[in-house]
């Protein structure tokens, strides 16, 4: 089996039977963190593309010390990122949150648990980006501190503080304790 390091050294040299092995084996998990970031299947799939896209191109920029996976959620968040920026230029949001309140009435999936889920967008969106960003990848794929740091390029003290506020900010949009 190959390692993912053996995997990216070839990527490095365009073989494209190791690049695809490596989408393969990381495509599901990159796409749940962009759909959980971005709201969006559609949106989640172009910048899983995108991400990929980069891995290939910027190969050669990939540094052994790092697992593969950090790499590419690295990737990953800074195209998700982008796209928020994008959005945010775009419109206020406002938009997006009409569209779930829609489906959520319309009764598709269980009403209870639609309602439940907006909740938590709603309340995930009075968490700052980059906190968020943690937040999705801490508990949603259970990442350690140490690999959020380096996801992030930020101190591992910094990704304490950051859960600590978003816990704190999601408690209090929740309804579960104090907030800001």
């Amino acid at each position: 089996m190959n390692t993912d390091r053996t995997l990216m050294r070839q990527v490095v040299h365009r073989d494209e039977r190791a690049f695809a092995l490596l989408v393969e084996r990381y495509g599901g998990r990159m796409l749940a963190v962009a759909r959980r970031l971005l709201g969006s299947q559609a949106d989640a799939e172009d910048a899983v593309q995108r991400a990929f896209l980069r891995c290939y191109l910027g190969a050669a920029g990939y540094r052994v010390e790092w697992a593969v996976s950090t790499w590419l959620y690295r990737i990953l968040t800074n195209v998700c990122i982008d796209e928020m920026r994008r959005r945010r230029s775009r419109s206020t949001g406002s938009e997006a949150l009409t569209r779930e309140t829609a489906a959520a009435a319309n009764g598709r999936g269980d009403s209870i648990d639609a309602v439940a889920r907006l909740d938590v967008r709603r309340a995930l969106r009075r968490v700052p980006r980059e906190a968020r960003i943690l937040v999705t990848l801490r508990y949603v794929d259970g990442l350690s501190y140490g690999e959020l740091a380096r996801i992030r390029g930020i101190s591992v003290n910094t990704v304490k503080s950051q859960l600590a506020r978003a816990r704190s900010i999601l408690r209090g949009a929740l309804g579960g304790g104090k907030g800001r």
